[in-house]
């Protein structure tokens, strides 16, 4: 009976601790209030016993009557300018989507990898990370698996169940995660981390700061996944599969015209500083994004119709809007009640370590933490506090914070781990063992790779 309820029961015992903390403590102190608020959503998104997307309104709730903000403070953190950045991105990807660009973008990477077994994985692993750069990896996944699944149907039956069909799945979800490092807007966690960083310790991460280290590390990973696939195909990688083929079809001029306002925001994006010092002039990362993004209503696709109509935007995730400014506003009322600080003070006893052990130590948390905690949970909850830690004790908030934040993309083992990660698993080609199996390898490569990289090129 309790299995049957125990959402419902979950729910009740997070709301009586919420409460006997209030009551114990009389509701009148900022720590006590904060860590009944903190303990509650933390609580809520940790079991995801309610849409983690409606936990990530609390703040505006029970943050006021508690003490712990204002109205304006909460509406700074759930109109932050990463919101209205990661928004301009999620209009760019639904037009990307509506009009079917990501599938010519993977049948032409496929067309030029070829038909082995090691070159259509490569194919899998460049398409589906590229796309996740700009798309939401759980949308890039949910788009690359039927492929894959098309693939492998396209085997003679004895051959579908061999090592090749496990790892053309699993280099979906894998490239889906690595892709998500090499952008700003590439994953939720990236933009949290810089919206927190921004907003607690004004420190301005630009969509170029994150590209040149997210970027690099991103081919780095690919690399090395390729390599492993390759190696575990073992002899199957001499292999080819004859009946597989990717017809190739021209662009259509609508594709044409959003990949040119794609062009223009990555443009944008990346040459920020050198327009600003031809022309003088000024923007952000999210001022491109909003631009872009309403360009694509104003485009004509055909007589009577836009590139993108309002209507399209029903499909936008706007929980994702939702869950950054909660997580946000979560950020500033740990640190008014004190909690941060607290937690960063407990901290100190690992100066005594290497500054790379440090590192190493910290990263080995994300990583592993993330297989069980949503990473975008996870971020939202270390990053203030390893920001703080890390000024309190004299290293640098942005290399800690990046360290962090990229290995929590890097959960390879679980299906929990990450949306791709499930997803992958939900096709029923793939047994718990075997992702455990290959995904721990990936792991402790990802955590040495992360470690490496941070301590060496984030400053």
């Amino acid at each position: 009976m309790l299995q049957k309820y125990w959402k419902t029961t979950a729910i009740a015992l997070g709301f009586i601790g919420f409460i006997l903390i209030l009551v114990v403590t009389g509701g009148k102190s900022l720590f006590w209030n904060a860590t009944a608020m903190g303990g509650l959503m933390i609580y809520f998104w940790l079991l995801e016993i309610i849409p983690i997307y409606v936990t990530a309104l609390f703040p505006l709730i029970m943050a006021v009557p508690l003490g712990l903000s204002d109205p304006e403070t909460l509406a700074a953190s759930y109109g932050n300018s990463i919101v209205f950045l990661f928004l301009g991105g999620f209009i760019i990807a639904l037009a990307l989507q509506k009009w079917d660009i990501h599938t010519q973008i993977a049948r032409r990477i496929l067309r030029l990898t070829g038909n082995s077994k090691p070159r259509i994985i490569l194919g899998f692993l460049l398409s589906t990370a590229f796309l996740s750069m700009w798309i939401s990896n759980t949308a890039t996944a949910l788009m690359m698996l039927p492929m894959a699944l098309g693939v492998i149907e396209s085997l003679p039956a004895e051959e579908r169940s061999r090592r090749f069909s496990i790892l053309l799945l699993l280099s979906i979800a894998y490239a889906a995660s690595i892709g998500g490092v090499g952008t700003l807007v590439g994953s939720p966690p990236n933009t949290i981390m810089a919206g927190i960083l921004e907003k607690e310790f004004n420190i301005q991460i630009s969509f170029f700061d994150w590209f040149k280290i997210g970027f690099p590390l991103c081919i780095l990973l690919l690399s090395v996944a390729y390599l492993f696939f390759y190696l575990m195909l073992g002899k199957e990688r001499k292999e080819k599969v004859e009946s597989f083929s990717m017809e190739k079809k021209p662009w259509s001029a609508n594709q044409l015209k959003v990949l040119a306002v794609f062009s223009l925001i990555v443009l944008l994006w990346l040459g920020g500083g050198l327009i600003k010092n031809l022309t003088g002039f000024t923007y952000s990362d999210e001022s491109a994004a909003i631009l872009c993004g309403a360009m694509l209503f104003l485009i004509p696709a055909d007589k009577d119709k836009k590139i993108l109509e309002w209507g399209d935007t029903e499909k936008l995730p706007w929980g994702i809007l939702l869950l950054f400014g909660g997580g946000l506003a979560l950020a500033d009322i740990l640190e008014k009640g004190g909690i941060i600080e607290m937690i960063s003070n407990s901290f100190q006893a690992f100066t005594a370590l290497p500054y790379l052990l440090l590192i190493l130590l910290l990263v080995v948390i994300s990583v592993f933490g993330s297989e069980v905690i949503s990473n975008t949970a996870q971020v939202t909850i270390m990053v203030p506090i390893i920001a703080k830690f890390a000024i309190n004790s004299g290293y640098s908030p942005v290399q800690l914070s990046f360290a962090v934040t990229m290995a929590a993309s890097c959960a390879f083992m679980l299906p929990m781990g990450t949306p791709p990660n499930a997803i992958i698993f939900s096709s029923g080609q793939i047994k718990m063992h075997q992702m455990a199996g290959y995904g721990v390898a990936m792991n402790i490569v990802s955590v040495v790779l992360i470690t490496f990289f941070s301590w060496m090129f984030v400053g």
